[in-house]
């Protein structure tokens, strides 16, 4: 199992000095070559002075030994110069990186960790969009550094919509949450990145972080180009990729008749979706979102907005069928509470059966995780905006023969509010990922 160092520092209380002896951060050897190294160097330099080193070492461990024991004295030697040598190894490493600070030696221990440890992790495809696409990335990060976010390019509201209309790009918005959510959750640059402008004619209810791609997109030409330059800045763990980067639109049909066209519109058509489908109606893959998918270890679809975060994702030409392909371990991460206007009344099965639809009847997901525990104080406001917890239907869920993960999945808090928490989502998936992997 792969654990994030600051929870092993948590559980056990391990010293900033004993961290950097952690397994699997490989350093240890390093050390061990560098002792060997200035030893050789010390010897040659006596040699040269004619001082007879090998003669004069002998000559003082023999009458050392004469009142100390061989084995005694060997130990106090070794032990004193492996304490000299780690800690001036160490003290100056730091001191020419200006990390002397304690926050400075957990940031490069977390730096030496992430590349080491999470770079032999499983490799991670998410696909989806919204908060819960980033919500899930910021729990994942802490296993695996091998993420491939993939996201929804279909949002036409909000500060995404507006830089969308007057500039011509893809929708920004899902993108640069993802890319904040693979940062550095305690970096001024990742907060920076997420900051809203509150003010100012034209700014205001932009984020810094999609006028900051608008603009990478307009100097590198392409938003894939600017997803990699923005992820270089905040050093994120993983990747992020659109879709596509076909200018897609989605539209709804609804079972009264209706077509609603526009991703802001389908929630407030207030109906039962028939059918999702996208303008133009043949969007393109983009070829690095179906490599990831064909090399992945683990897919991950959800949470989020069933019509609006996750389906559309499937109707983009090829991810279904490299999905489908793609011999990794499957899962669908399924939403805790109804959406009213989107999954009214939905069940677990509601929701799988959606996808498989969508998905063109096949069955894309080997497992649904879904939660088993629900806060006791559970606010108001969700009964008064007709939103109910979405109910675990075996009877249906059987059929359809696909593994159900039950776990507790909600984030604590006080005002009853219903949230994933990210850790806990991470860790489910994780378990049920190597208990399938065992199984075989």
């Amino acid at each position: 199992m792969t654990f994030n160092i600051d929870e092993l520092k948590e559980n056990v209380n391990v010293k900033k000095e004993v961290g950097w002896l952690l397994p699997g951060l490989e350093v240890k050897r390093w050390f061990l070559l560098i002792f060997l190294g200035s030893i050789m160097i010390v010897l040659g330099f006596m040699v040269f002075a004619e001082l007879h080193p090998l003669y004069t070492t002998v000559a003082l461990i023999q009458r050392a030994a004469f009142t100390l024991p061989s084995k005694l004295l060997a130990a106090i030697f070794i032990g004193i110069g492996a304490i000299i040598f780690f800690k001036g190894w160490q003290k100056t490493t730091l001191s020419i990186m200006d990390m002397n600070s304690e926050k400075g030696n957990s940031a490069i221990l977390e730096k030496l960790y992430r590349r080491r440890k999470l770079s032999r992790g499983a490799k991670v495809v998410a696909i989806g969009g919204g908060t819960g696409l980033s919500m899930l990335l910021r729990g994942i990060k802490k296993y695996t550094s091998n993420i491939t976010a993939i996201v929804t390019v279909g949002d036409d509201g909000g500060s995404s919509g507006r830089l969308r209309n007057e500039m011509g790009i893809l929708p920004p918005g899902d993108i640069r949450n993802c890319i904040a959510a693979l940062g550095d959750d305690e970096d001024l640059i990742t907060e920076l990145f997420q900051y809203r402008f509150k003010t100012g004619e034209g700014l205001e209810g932009h984020s810094f972080g999609n006028l900051f791609l608008t603009a990478l997109c307009s100097i590198t030409g392409n938003m894939v180009k600017a997803i990699k330059e923005s992820a270089n800045v905040l050093n994120i763990r993983g990747v992020v990729l659109p879709a596509t980067l076909d200018d897609m639109k989605l539209g709804a049909e609804f079972e009264d008749g209706r077509v609603v066209h526009g991703e802001s519109n389908i929630p407030e058509a207030h109906g039962q979706i028939k059918q999702l489908f996208t303008e133009p109606a043949n969007c393109t893959a983009l070829p690095e979102a179906i490599t990831a998918i064909g090399e992945a270890d683990l897919i991950i679809l959800g949470p989020g907005s069933l019509y609006t975060s996750v389906i559309p994702n499937l109707l983009v030409n090829g991810i279904v069928d490299a999905v489908t392909k793609a011999k990794a371990r499957k899962i669908y991460v399924c939403n805790i509470m109804t959406q009213p206007g989107e999954t009214t009344d939905y069940t677990v099965a509601s929701h799988v059966n959606a996808l498989f639809k969508h998905a063109g009847g096949r069955k894309i997901v080997d497992a649904v995780l879904v939660n088993n525990r629900l806060p006791d104080n559970i606010s108001e406001g969700y009964a008064k905006a007709g939103s109910i917890p979405v109910r675990l239907d075996m009877e249906n869920i059987a059929p359809i023969g696909i593994e159900i993960v039950s776990q507790k999945l909600i984030q604590e808090n006080k005002e009853g509010l219903v949230r994933h928490s990210s850790n806990r989502v991470a860790r489910a998936i994780h378990y049920w990922y190597r208990k399938s992997i065992k199984r075989g």
